[in-house]
C-alpha cells in the first residue's frame, strides 16, 4: 500500500443554520463519500464480493439508491436484498448515474419542504404511521453513514486507499 492510497478524511461540512440545510449537508456529505468509494475502480473490482455475505461497492451504491427512492420519492421497495445484487446489464457507470440522479431529484423533493414536521413521503405500511420528514432525512443519515463505512472498508481491502 503506497501513501498516495492513504487521503485524509475531509472534516464534516459546513451548512447552514437551519435545520433542513444541516440535515441534507450532512446526507450530501455521506452520499459523496460512498459514490467515491466506488469511483476510479476497474468494473471487476468495483463489483467483487469483499466479504462472505457478498457486499460489494456497487451493490451498497444500488441499495442505497433504492433507501431513497422509497423514503424520500415515496416509491415502494418489495425484495431489499434484491436492491444489493447486480445484474448483468448494470455497470459500474450506470450505478453511480442512477444514485446521482435520484439523489438530486431527492434534494428537489426536499427543498420544497417547509415543516419537517409533515409526514415523509415514504409509502404507508398497515399498522404503522407514516414517520415525519425530520425523521425521514435522520434515517437517510445513519443508513448513508453506515453504509459509508462498509464502502471505506471494501475500498481499503480492495485497492488500499483509505480517506476521502
Amino acid at each position: 500500500m503506497t501513501s498516495a492510497n492513504r487521503k485524509r478524511d475531509t472534516g464534516p461540512p459546513r451548512t447552514g443554520t437551519a435545520e433542513k440545510d444541516v440535515l441534507t449537508g450532512f446526507l450530501d456529505y455521506l452520499r459523496d463519500a460512498v459514490a467515491a468509494k466506488a469511483e476510479g475502480l476497474p468494473e471487476v473490482q468495483a463489483r467483487a464480493q469483499g466479504v462472505p455475505s457478498g457486499t460489494n461497492l456497487l451493490g451498497l451504491v444500488k441499495h442505497l439508491t433504492y433507501v431513497e427512492r422509497q423514503w424520500l420519492l415515496g416509491h415502494t421497495v418489495t425484495d431489499w436484498q434484491a436492491t444489493f445484487h447486480l445484474t448483468q446489464d448494470e455497470t459500474a457507470e450506470t450505478i453511480l448515474a442512477a444514485y446521482r440522479a435520484t439523489s438530486a431529484e431527492a434534494n428537489a423533493r426536499i427543498a420544497t419542504w417547509d415543516d419537517l414536521t409533515e409526514t415523509g413521503p415514504a409509502p404507508a405500511k398497515p399498522g404503522r404511521p407514516v414517520p415525519s420528514r425530520r425523521w425521514t432525512l435522520t434515517h437517510l443519515i445513519e443508513e448513508t453513514a453506515r453504509h459509508a463505512g462498509h464502502a471505506d472498508i471494501l475500498r481499503e481491502l480492495i485497492d488500499g486507499a483509505t480517506g476521502r
